[in-house]
């Protein structure tokens, strides 16, 4: 319709569609087919992990192969645990051991680094921090061998200690930290806590830890993950010990002449339930932690 000024005025109807956000525009179609695909796509490997490790050994190698889940899950799994130099029940425990306290550590030690190179002024911090991130293009495999003559010096090759120590911090966790503390705190609100004559430890404490709950919860995820996955550095320094990691044990228990898919794949499943948990876990925390610790003006 046209005013009295002559110029023409958009329908309520279309205003309020074309002033809307993108964030509640209406998803079309196409999306709703993308976005099913990629589910099924990324639950498929699951399914048919728990497809095979819940079947017999002869219906594994049926033609055409099983597409509906067996009865044979709790044979597989008792076969998994009471396999030979597997120790797949200390595996599980060891690797929640290692797993949570490498990521407590990351978690507690990256923040104060990533707050200091943030927040603080030193002397060296930028060729520190250029020293720091010249460190991830180093590849892991290439400090195996003095890793593994290092901790021999202090005897803790086949130790839990071994697989924990050179965990405790990385430097992706501290970059990480400090580009998300950099954003999310500003400088006013540290000088104003210096100004009531709040500490440094204070300030982190009371300041910079409440607005970093999102991050932690993506560095803990990430962490944790890359932690219970590890395969290669626990293959080396735990290898013949009696207290593997979960990747350790299932590759021995893929280790003998005749392998028996339906128990690995049942081992497979076991060994990716907590990360499932975890995921289920820390997702919410990560909503929570976005709309609870932001900065508020």
């Amino acid at each position: 319709m046209t005013g009295s000024t002559g110029v023409r005025t958009p329908r309520a109807g279309a205003g309020a569609q074309r002033g809307r956000p993108p964030s509640e525009s209406p998803a079309g179609t196409l999306t709703y087919v993308l976005l099913v695909l990629t589910i099924v796509l990324s639950a498929l490997p699951l399914y048919w992990m728990f497809v095979v490790g819940s079947s017999g050994e002869d219906d594994v190698f049926r033609v055409p192969p099983p597409t509906a889940p067996g009865d044979a899950l709790s044979d597989n799994v008792r076969a998994v645990f009471a396999a030979d130099n597997v120790f797949f029940l200390a595996s599980l425990v060891n690797s929640l051991l290692v797993a949570v306290v490498v990521t407590a550590s990351v978690l507690v030690f990256c923040s104060l680094a990533g707050f200091a190179f943030a927040k603080l002024r030193f002397r060296g911090r930028n060729p520190l921090m250029f020293f720091l991130i010249l460190t991830m293009t180093v590849p892991n495999q290439l400090g195996v061998v003095a890793l593994y003559i290092v901790m021999g010096k202090f005897d803790l090759n086949g130790t839990p200690a071994a697989v924990i120590l050179p965990g405790l911090v990385t430097a992706f966790g501290v970059f990480y930290m400090r580009q998300f503390i950099v954003e999310a705190v500003p400088d006013e609100l540290i000088e104003a806590a210096r100004v009531d004559g709040a500490s440094t430890l204070r300030i982190f404490r009371s300041v910079v830890a409440p607005t970093l709950r999102p991050a932690l919860g993506v560095l803990g995820l990430f962490t944790f993950t890359a932690s219970w996955n590890d395969f290669q550095w626990p293959l080396i320094t735990l290898s013949g010990s009696e207290y593997p990691t979960v990747q350790v044990a299932l590759s021995n228990l893929a280790s003998g002449q005749y392998v028996v898919f339906s128990r690995l794949l049942a081992g497979a499943l076991l060994a990716t339930l907590p990360l499932l948990i975890v995921f289920v876990v820390a997702g919410k925390q990560i909503v929570a932690g976005i709309m609870e610790g932001a900065v508020k003006s």
